[in-house]
């Protein structure tokens, strides 16, 4: 199986990256998976148990995408997040585990008693 998409599209009504390889149906992938499992050193940290756990990205939208190369895409996210370099290996895998990578951040979520929405701030005027 190449590891070269024949399929990039991106639908940024629904902030959604369709992504295909040779005959296979195409996959998509939310702005905001794609966000909260950057392959960055941001999130993924410098070794194992150093990962940050990403949290409120529930509305996070894609500004930008720029091929990398002929081996990734580099994704720019409104939140200011783009220094993840997104492999064809490492989108195959989101795209064929889609379900499990998902249930995989919720749990974590959970456990750390985080939220996928973003934090709401409340302004109070003080005399």
């Amino acid at each position: 199986m190449s590891n070269i998409p024949s399929l990039i599209k991106f639908h940024s009504k629904s902030q959604m990256l369709e992504l295909a390889w040779n005959d296979q149906a195409s996959k998509q992938e939310s702005a905001e998976m794609l966000r909260v499992l950057s392959p960055s050193a941001e999130v993924r940290g410098h070794g194992v148990g150093n990962e940050v756990l990403q949290f409120g990205k529930k509305d996070v939208r894609i500004l930008k995408l720029e091929p990398t190369g002929n081996y990734a895409l580099k994704i720019t996210f409104d939140d200011g997040h783009d220094s993840g370099l997104y492999n064809w290996e490492y989108l195959q895998d989101l795209c064929a585990n889609t379900d499990q990578h998902w249930q995989a951040y919720l749990d974590k979520l959970s456990h750390a008693g985080k939220s996928r929405e973003a934090a709401q701030i409340q302004f109070k005027s003080v005399d």
